[in-house]
C-alpha cells in the first residue's frame, strides 16, 4: 500500500471548456488531504488503509469524469463541424449542379415542380458517399488544427493525456460514418439512382416534348438518334434523324428544315411531323453495301412515330450495375453474364466485381481518412477555416482521383480495377498509420 500512497502523492488534471475552445487547468493537490475528494464511507473510518482506498475510489472517479469530459468536448466538434461540412459540400457542390441541369426544363419546358424536387431527393443519397467522407474529413483537419494552433494538445499531453487518447471520440465516430456510408452504398444509393432514372422517365412520358432540347443529340429512343438544331416550343428546325440497325450501322436518314412534335398519349408515342423531308434508305441485310443505298426520297409532309413503350421498357429491362444493390450484383455475379457469342464476358464480369468491391472500399474513406486527418491537422498547426478546408480539398481529389481511375478500367479485366479501388484506402490508412504513431511518440 506503501506504493500507491506513493503514487497519490500529486493528483493531476482538472479540464475546463471554455467557450468555443477548450481551457486547460492543471492543479496540484494532495488526495489524501483534500476534502474533495473524501468518500462518504471514509468519514467516521478510524483505519488509515480503508482512508487510502476510499481516496483512491475517489481520485479514479474524479479522472475517469474528466477524460469523459474530453471525449464529449471532443466527439462534439467533430460532429457539429462535420454536419456543417456535409451540409456545405451537398448543397454548393452537388446539388448547384443539379439546379443548373434541370433549370432550362423547368423554365423551358414547363416540367412540374415535382418532378424536379423528386430529382434531387433522389440525387441526394448518391452524393451523400462523397459528402460524408468529404465533410469528415474536414471536421478532422479544423478541429485538431485549432487544438493545436492554441497549444491546447500541448497542455492536455503535459497533463498525461496522450494523442490517442484524445481521438477516441473521434474514432468512434468514423466508425459510425463507415457504418453510415455502407448502408447508403449498398442499398440507398442504387435505389435513388434507379428511381431517379425512372423520374426522368416519367418527365418523357409525361412530357415527352421536353427531352427535345435545341443543339442536342437525343439518343434514348431505342435504335433511333435525333438532332435538332434549334426548338420553340412544338416546333423543331433543322432535325436530322438516324434509324439503326442491330449493327448499330444507319438504316433510315432523315433530314427536314422544320417539324413539329405531337403527344399521342393514348398510343404511348411521340409523332415527329416533318415537312420537306429528305430521306436516305440502306438494305438492312447489306446495310455497309453503298451500292444499295436509296436516295433522292421526298416527302412532302410526313409523320414518325417514336414509341415511349419501348423507351421505357428498355429503361426497366437495362440496369446498370450503379443502380443495383449489393445483393443484386453477387446474384449476377453468380451468373456469369454471357456475351454476344454465348461465352462469359470477362468485361461484364470484372464491372461487376469492380462494383462490389468499390461499395465495401468507398465505405471505409472516412476512417482512411481520419487516421490521416489527425497528423496532417496537428503538423499545420493552423486555426484558419479556408486552410483546413483547403487541406481537405487536397487530401480529398488524391483519393477520389484514384477511384475515379479504377472505375474507368472497370471494364478491362486485365486492369484488375476490383483490387486497384482499394488502393487509396491502403495508401492513406498505411501512411497515416505512420504519421500518427510517430506523432504520438513525440
Amino acid at each position: 500500500m506503501g506504493g500507491v500512497g506513493a503514487s497519490l502523492v500529486i493528483g493531476i488534471c482538472e479540464i475546463v471548456a471554455v467557450g468555443a475552445g477548450v481551457g486547460v487547468e492543471v492543479v496540484a493537490f494532495d488526495p489524501l488531504l483534500s476534502s474533495d475528494f473524501e468518500h462518504p464511507r471514509a468519514a467516521n473510518a478510524r483505519s488509515p488503509l480503508k482512508s487510502l482506498a476510499c481516496h483512491a475510489y475517489e481520485f479514479e472517479n474524479a479522472c475517469t469524469d474528466r477524460m469523459k469530459l474530453i471525449d464529449r468536448y471532443v466527439g462534439k466538434e467533430i460532429l457539429l463541424t462535420a454536419s456543417m461540412a456535409v451540409a456545405v459540400l451537398s448543397l454548393v457542390l452537388v446539388l448547384g449542379n443539379v439546379f443548373k441541369q434541370l433549370f432550362d426544363l423547368l423554365v423551358n419546358h414547363n416540367v412540374p415542380l415535382d418532378y424536379i424536387l423528386a430529382f434531387i431527393g433522389y440525387i441526394i443519397p448518391f452524393s451523400l458517399t462523397f459528402t460524408i467522407p468529404w465533410g469528415f474529413l474536414t471536421s478532422v483537419l479544423l478541429v485538431f488544427g485549432k487544438l493545436s494552433a492554441e497549444n491546447e494538445l500541448i497542455a492536455l499531453r503535459a497533463t498525461g493525456v496522450s494523442i490517442p487518447r484524445v481521438c477516441y471520440s473521434l474514432f468512434a465516430l468514423a466508425a459510425i460514418c463507415c457504418g453510415i456510408c455502407f448502408w447508403i452504398n449498398v442499398a440507398v444509393a442504387p435505389a435513388a439512382q434507379q428511381k431517379m432514372k425512372e423520374a426522368l422517365f416519367n418527365i418523357a412520358t409525361s412530357n415527352p416534348i421536353a427531352m427535345f432540347t435545341s443543339d442536342q443529340v437525343i439518343d434514348d429512343f431505342p435504335d433511333t438518334k435525333i438532332y435538332v438544331g434549334s426548338k420553340n416550343g412544338p416546333n423543331l428546325q433543322n432535325l436530322l434523324m438516324y434509324k439503326t440497325g442491330k449493327s448499330g450501322d444507319p438504316l433510315e436518314v432523315v433530314y427536314a428544315r422544320s417539324g413539329s412534335l405531337e403527344v399521342d398519349k393514348s398510343n404511348m408515342q411521340v409523332l415527329l411531323k416533318l415537312i420537306n423531308a429528305q430521306i436516305e434508305q440502306r438494305d438492312e441485310n447489306h446495310s455497309s453495301d453503298f451500292t444499295r443505298i436509296q436516295q433522292g426520297i421526298v416527302a412532302q409532309n410526313i409523320v414518325l412515330p417514336i414509341s415511349l413503350e419501348d423507351l421505357y421498357n428498355r429503361a426497366k429491362s437495362k440496369r446498370s450495375a450503379s443502380t443495383m444493390t449489393l445483393n443484386e450484383l453477387i446474384t449476377n455475379l453468380k451468373e456469369q453474364p454471357q456475351g454476344k457469342q454465348g461465352k462469359v464476358d470477362a468485361g461484364a464480369l470484372s464491372a461487376l466485381r469492380t462494383e462490389i468491391n468499390k461499395r465495401y472500399s468507398f465505405s471505409l474513406a472516412s476512417l482512411a481518412f481520419a487516421i490521416i486527418g489527425v497528423p496532417l491537422g496537428i503538423t499545420a498547426h493552423r486555426r484558419e477555416t479556408s486552410v483546413g478546408f483547403l487541406f481537405s480539398i487536397v487530401v480529398a481529389f488524391v483519393y477520389f482521383f484514384f477511384i475515379i481511375i479504377a472505375d474507368s478500367l472497370k471494364n478491362n479485366p486485365h486492369a484488375h480495377s476490383d483490387l486497384l479501388i482499394w488502393l487509396p484506402n491502403v495508401l492513406f490508412i498505411t501512411l497515416g498509420t505512420y504519421l500518427f504513431v510517430r506523432l504520438a511518440r513525440r
